[in-house]
C-alpha cells in the first residue's frame, strides 16, 4: 500500500507543470477471465503528450 502511495504522489508531484508542461495523470483497472481464473490488472502512469511514464501491477 506505501508501494502505491508513493507512486502516486510522485505522479502528482509530476503533473504540477513546475518543469515545463504538464504531466496528466491516467489509470486504469482490468478484470480477465481464463482457464486460470479471475485476474486483474492496475496501471498508474502520467503523459505531457511527449512523455509517457507508467507502472503496471
Amino acid at each position: 500500500m506505501k508501494r502505491i502511495a508513493l507512486i502516486l504522489g510522485l505522479i502528482g508531484l509530476a503533473g504540477c507543470g513546475a518543469d515545463g508542461a504538464p504531466f496528466t495523470p491516467n489509470a486504469s483497472v482490468g478484470v480477465g477471465i481464463g482457464s486460470g481464473g479471475v485476474s486483474t490488472s492496475t496501471t498508474v502512469g502520467a503523459s505531457n503528450g511527449t512523455v509517457s511514464v507508467g507502472v503496471g501491477f
